[in-house]
């Protein structure tokens, strides 16, 4: 063992037990294990035929993986078809160098929910690099404002209780805010509002995105997303190369059943985007740049999910739809939270910090603290064996690649 990992082993354990005994964040996960047990339970009762839907949704996810190539060349054929352009970044500095080449400096940018973002640590790059960003998502908003990185890759200040959130917002807005839900949400709304019509560039993710027509399917319940990306004059979508699959029949699958799971019966908005804003009103001409964005970029970003769809030991993990399920379900996860994490959390987590965000070495204390009890597996919609990639991927660690 290096002294480095050595180090970073006596940290990561530091940070867990930490964790383990704050209140807030029992308090937290407890409540919204619950919740999120019960409001599935129902969810799947309500729609019956979502398992069945997601076992044709593991089989898409295979296929697509195993053609990553093809899917990735059709689809930025399709959005450079759609007049929007396409870039592919091979790795994490690309991504940023070719975000910031479209954005510049001096700009403000609003911003939607990523977790391509936080492994890429966008918003901090663009900062350094001289301009204004701002998370939309409330919770990553709490974040922004108490310098932190996300607890959960779907309720990402899950760990903060409303009066701690209530003592940010007044240092901030300069002005008694309550600890009332209500009041903290209106508050941040009336701020970002001013935001949304003032910037100069949209951000976003994707959940899924149909190669064969360029679509951008963007799940969301604030509706901060819709305005960051409709009403800047730019806008641009940053998402993994696994999200891709080959038309929208499929896509819209994959959404479905990735709301449900993220204890959803249905969103409160879908987005499909495929290009910039168009009208066609005067004398059937196609003009771009109508209401919304003048300007549509979609960067699909590798950073390591090339490497990990070749790998038949972990090319399963691609699948990984991001409903957050299986944290709920980790005994790990909810007695630390994301602290149980990197950047991604969990034992999902640990398999994606391996390739794609901080290398073996940064991934080796997650892969100690998976119980590798199965409990993620069940949950999971798309059945991903993560005992078994912990598995391999500690015998990497101790022997290295060619042994395991």
């Amino acid at each position: 063992m290096t002294v480095d990992l050595r180090k970073d082993f006596v940290n990561y354990a530091k940070s867990l037990n930490a964790a383990s005994e704050d209140k807030n964040i029992r308090t937290a996960i407890s409540r919204a294990v619950t919740s999120y047990r019960n409001t599935v339970t129902e969810t799947l009762e309500r729609f019956p035929h979502t398992p069945a839907l997601a076992e044709e949704v593991q089989e898409i996810k295979r296929q697509s993986m195993a053609n990553l190539d093809n899917l990735l060349e059709t689809a930025m054929a399709s959005v450079e078809r759609n007049k929007g352009k396409a870039f592919y970044a091979k790795d994490h500095q690309a991504a940023l160098d070719i975000a910031l080449g479209i954005i510049g400096k001096g700009k403000t940018v609003v911003k939607g929910k990523s977790m391509l973002g936080e492994e890429l640590h966008l918003r901090e790059y663009l900062e350094d690099n001289g301009n204004e960003v701002w998370e939309t998502d409330l919770g990553e908003f709490i974040l922004q404002l108490r310098k932190e990185r996300p607890m959960h890759i779907l309720s990402p200040s899950i760990h903060v209780p409303r009066e701690q959130v209530a003592e940010v917002f007044t240092k901030f807005f300069g002005k008694v805010v309550p600890p009332d839900i209500a009041e903290e949400v209106k508050v941040v709304r009336e701020f970002l509002r001013e935001k949304y019509f003032t910037a100069d560039v949209g951000i976003s993710g994707a959940n899924v995105v149909a190669a064969d027509t360029g679509a951008m399917v963007i799940i969301e319940n604030e509706g901060n997303v819709r305005l960051a990306t409709g009403a800047p004059p730019v806008h641009i979508v940053m998402v993994g190369v696994e999200k891709l699959v080959p038309t929208f029949q499929e896509a819209m699958k994959v959404a479905e059943v990735t709301w449900r799971y993220a204890q959803y019966g249905v969103p409160g908005y879908v987005n499909i985007v495929s290009g910039p804003s168009k009208t066609g009103d005067i004398e059937k001409v196609t003009t771009y740049g109508a209401h919304g964005p003048k300007e549509f970029y979609v960067i699909f970003v590798d950073n390591g999910r090339n490497e990990m769809a070749h790998e038949e030991k972990f090319s399963q993990a691609l699948h990984c739809l991001r409903c957050g399920g299986c944290m709920y379900e980790c005994p790990v996860f909810q007695v630390t939270a994301g602290h149980f994490g990197h950047t991604y959390m969990g034992g999902i987590g640990a398999i994606w910090t391996a390739f794609v965000s901080g290398g073996l070495e940064k991934a080796a204390p997650l892969l100690y603290s998976c119980l590798r009890c199965g409990r993620c597996v069940e949950r999971c919609p798309m059945s991903i064996n993560v005992p078994a990639m912990i598995g391999e991927l500690r015998e990497r660690v101790i022997y290295g690649k060619e042994q395991g």
